[in-house]
């Protein structure tokens, strides 16, 4: 009676909401470790990471005439031990040239008959995404084939008993299955995980695998853990949601690469194009297969460990292809647009009437709610048409935009440095176990950093500060000179960041020609109202401004830099009516979930990333 008693207080392991199955973190992330759960029953569902079957131990099986186990012992005699010997004797005869009668056809058919499968323990390691560590799962041959459930990547749905391992080891509980509600099989010649453990960049090419691994399910975890600290930063002060278009007819900044939408069929150009390319002896389909090809070629050579020699010629090779088809569509985007222009299309086929465009930036859009609502935020996707090979940069990065009505540069120079040290915060407290793994397999300082990202104040520094100090390095020798008016490279500002201060650096009032037209002029009239934060490791995180809240001024930036008017007539409505003094700032998200795991691609942090020449899924 005791004993039920104790089992009815003790804590129970609760089921997912919106299913029976229990998740392993609620499990496997307790202070105990899931002791307290011991001799609870539980359904466990996840997909196996690795596996090894036990055979249970017993004596060889001692076979009857028809092939199969002998159930009884019995006193054998002399006259069947000589039985028993016939076959030899017979064999004897036959190799000193006797002869013997022939066997009986029904002792030449007797075949043995094969053994059962001997009896086996399979002791299996589970994950199902929600945690780091993973549950040992032990099944009985009895209950499910060993061959169906023990391939990596399997996905099983399993129902037993919590217990304590039978023998020490890193895990403090296990499940004891009796039930197997699901298996679902892998095809081992073809799922690549199945293989030996795969670096990042060939991930890539796995998109719909790559959560499964531990490394990757980490970093999703974290990432969702910023989005989710992202949305209380913002509730918590005060601001409001806005989501902004993702078409646009606007160039947010004036100078941007963007990617045109249009739905206008143009597969008799694309002939036409291939036609030309063709006579001067280059085909642009005939380089995009070649580059196929050698990618496939650099993977094979990745997989098979061959010599780094043959690897890295392969991948020069991979370049000096890419750069070709870069050189052969830039030069047909030129003739696409003569060949348009002499076709006379009708642009009434199209969706939209003028042009329009994926949207780089939403803080344009965000200016028409914050001059109404006061504090507002978006976060969403954003889309650069930029080839370069960045290690920082992706086709479609997800960002965070603020903009804030009645307030100045100094204002949203604040907001975006306490907005940085709530998410570093964030992680610290709410990811335990995830950071844990990065700091043991990834970045061994990344705990350290994030604390000290809270502890430090950021260094300020104005532009033209920063450009001498940069001038008075000398062990350092820049690719790009510097001279007052030029953008600042990653070089520059990484340099500044983890060399010089060795912290955070916001860098502001900016030459007019490198920021965006809508920045407000300082009085200088060369300056403008601008900041970037620089961030160890990673470079420029938050780029933010003060926004041109004055009518005639904005309207001559638009004229000086040749900008269609008309494109932003809704834009300039603003000042018109009810003009205000406003700022804002942007949040790079992916290289913020770069930052705080320490790895070294921005598209190893992005679920589906999208490059240059590559958008497999």
């Amino acid at each position: 009676m005791a004993s039920e008693d104790a089992t009815s207080h003790s804590p129970a392991a609760t089921p997912f909401k919106f299913s029976n199955r229990v998740l392993l973190k609620t499990i496997l992330e307790r202070g105990d470790g899931g002791m307290e759960l011991v001799n609870q029953r539980v359904v466990i569902g996840g997909w196996v990471k690795s596996s090894k079957e036990v055979t249970k131990s017993s004596l060889p099986p001692k076979l009857s005439e028809d092939g199969y186990e002998e159930n009884k012992t019995k006193d054998v005699t002399c006259v069947e031990i000589l039985q028993s010997r016939i076959p030899l004797i017979r064999t004897l005869i036959r190799v000193f040239g006797g002869s013997v009668n022939a066997p009986s056809k029904k002792a030449e058919s007797v075949v043995p008959k094969p053994l059962p499968p001997q009896p086996s323990t399979v002791y299996l390691l589970l994950t199902d995404g929600s945690s780091v560590a993973t549950l040992q799962v032990v099944v009985e041959s009895s209950i499910a084939p060993p061959s169906k459930i023990m391939p990596t990547g399997t996905c099983i749905l399993v129902e037993g008993v919590l217990r304590q391992p039978s023998s020490e080891g890193k895990h403090a509980v296990e499940l004891k299955a009796d039930k197997i509600l699901h298996i679902g099989t892998v095809e081992l010649d073809k799922y690549p995980l199945s293989k030996k453990r795969l670096p990042l960049d060939s991930l890539r090419d796995h998109s719909q695998f790559r959560p499964r691994t531990t490394m990757v399910a980490t970093v999703m975890r974290i990432r969702s853990a910023l989005s989710f600290a992202t949305k209380s930063f913002f509730k918590d002060n005060a601001f409001l949601d806005v989501q902004v278009p993702t078409i646009t007819t606007t160039d947010c900044e004036g100078f941007s690469k963007m990617f045109h939408v249009a739905t206008l069929d143009k597969k008799v150009n694309k002939k036409k194009l291939d036609t030309i390319y063709e006579t001067e002896g280059v085909s642009l389909e005939t380089v995009k297969d070649a580059v196929k090809e050698k990618s496939n070629i650099i993977e094979n050579l990745k997989r098979s460990e061959s010599n780094r020699e043959a690897l890295v010629a392969a991948i020069q090779d991979l370049r000096k292809t890419n750069e070709l088809a870069s050189q052969l569509e830039a030069r047909g985007k030129t003739r696409s647009g003569t060949i348009l222009k002499a076709d006379k299309v009708d642009s009434s086929e199209e969706f939209f009437s003028g042009g329009t465009y994926l949207t780089v930036c939403g803080r344009l859009h965000l200016e028409s709610y914050a001059c109404a609502l006061g504090n507002v935020y978006s976060f969403g996707p954003r889309f650069r048409a930029d080839t370069t090979d960045s290690a920082k940069h992706a086709a479609e990065m997800w960002m965070v935009e603020v903009e804030m009505a009645f307030s100045q540069l100094k204002d949203s120079i604040n907001c975006a440095n306490e907005f940085f040290k709530y998410l570093c915060k964030w992680i610290l407290e709410n990811c335990t176990e995830d950071i844990r793994f990065v700091a043991k397999r990834i970045d061994s300082t990344c705990i350290y950093r994030l604390e000290q990202m809270i502890k430090i104040s950021s260094e300020m520094v104005s532009y033209s500060a920063a450009v001498e100090v940069l001038r008075k390095v000398e062990n350092k020798n820049f690719e790009t000179n510097l001279e007052f008016g030029v953008d600042l490279t990653t070089e520059h500002l990484s340099y500044l960041a983890d060399h010089i201060y060795k912290r955070p650096v916001i860098i502001y009032n900016y030459p007019k020609e490198v920021k965006p037209f809508y920045v407000r002029l300082n009085d200088d009239g060369k300056t403008v109202a601008a900041f970037d934060m620089v961030v160890p490791k990673v470079g420029t995180i938050i780029s933010g401004s003060q926004s041109e809240e004055r009518l005639d001024m904005i309207s001559s930036r638009i004229q000086e830099l040749g900008l269609p008017r008309e494109k932003y007539e809704w834009y300039l409505d603003l000042r018109r009516h009810g003009t205000v003094k406003h700022s804002g700032f942007t949040l790079r998200f992916d290289l913020m979930v770069l930052f705080v795991t320490g790895l070294g691609n921005v598209r190893d942090v992005i679920p589906f990333p999208r490059s240059y020449g590559r958008a497999n899924n």
